[in-house]
């Protein structure tokens, strides 16, 4: 299905970005950042790339004209405080990460910022403020625990009947700010420690960044955003092994690509957008 026109963008509205990233995302990463700069039809202030300090993220970053930030001079805790893993898993690292995202509004200039994963790449133009009015690309599946987790950190059930983890999404440094304090005010902790204690660690996948903010949005200002549907596809491979007339193919059905695996997710009945 062909995509439909891209909505009236918010004149002026300048966004930074933000990705989270280690050294073996050096393979997707470059093609991540050239195809922002050529699908985001907004004028991009800053791209901070948040990792841990190896002189290979460095030099990237140098010759990609990105900000380095490093990982662990954000948050009052490093991936080694984390423990979150099993005799068959871990995924310390991929809740860092998550944490890093939320951290957004202590590093981003902008009022607004773009957090995109660092295996993801826009393949068709992307407006995230439309009409006055942020963009939320959803999907129809995601985890459980998701949601169990959302519960237990705000008191209250998922507002939306669709999912908001589409590996990228706007941020409103206000919004999420205000979103942390609520989140301190109910728990009585640095909003960090209330997500690690609200989740069942035992699961493997029991936290998302995104579904938190996503949800949260829209049980407060839910007049203030527009759903769109996502259409992103995982991929095998490399970006490197697609040459343009198959991206351009891709292009006519999905907006992005993500170069990883997904399993185990459920789909949400009653969650259908027409964009």
């Amino acid at each position: 299905m062909p995509h439909s026109r891209v909505g009236r963008v918010s004149a002026a509205a300048t966004i930074d970005v933000l990705i989270p990233a280690i050294e073996k995302d050096l393979g997707t990463l470059p093609y991540v950042i050239d195809a922002l700069r050529a699908k985001v039809l907004h004028p991009i202030g800053q791209i901070i790339i948040i990792a841990p300090k190896r002189q290979k993220m460095i030099d990237f970053c140098r010759a990609k004209g990105c900000r380095f930030v490093d990982e662990n001079a954000v948050l009052p805790l490093t991936k080694k405080d984390i423990s979150y893993g099993s005799a068959k898993w871990e995924r310390s690292g991929w809740l860092f990460q998550q944490l890093l995202k939320l951290s957004g509004d202590r590093v981003c200039s902008a009022d607004y910022f773009l957090v995109i994963d660092a295996d993801t790449v826009l393949i068709a133009p992307h407006s995230f403020r439309s009409g006055g009015k942020s963009v939320f690309y959803c999907r129809n599946w995601s985890q459980p625990e998701y949601f169990a987790t959302y519960r237990r950190l705000m008191g209250r059930k998922p507002a939306s009947s669709s999912s908001f983890v589409t590996h990228y999404m706007l941020f409103e440094k206000a919004k999420l700010a205000r979103m942390k304090k609520d989140i301190e005010a109910r728990h009585r902790m640095p909003w960090y420690k209330a997500v690690i204690q609200s989740m069942n660690r035992k699961k493997q996948f029991a936290f998302s960044e995104y579904e938190t903010y996503g949800n949260y949005v829209y049980s407060t200002d839910r007049s203030g955003i527009l759903l769109r549907n996502a259409r992103n596809k995982s991929m095998h491979g490399s970006p490197g092994d697609l040459g343009k007339p198959r991206i351009a193919k891709l292009a006519r059905t999905y907006r992005s690509l993500s170069f990883h695996k997904r399993k185990g997710y459920v789909r949400i009945a009653g969650s259908n957008h027409s964009r």
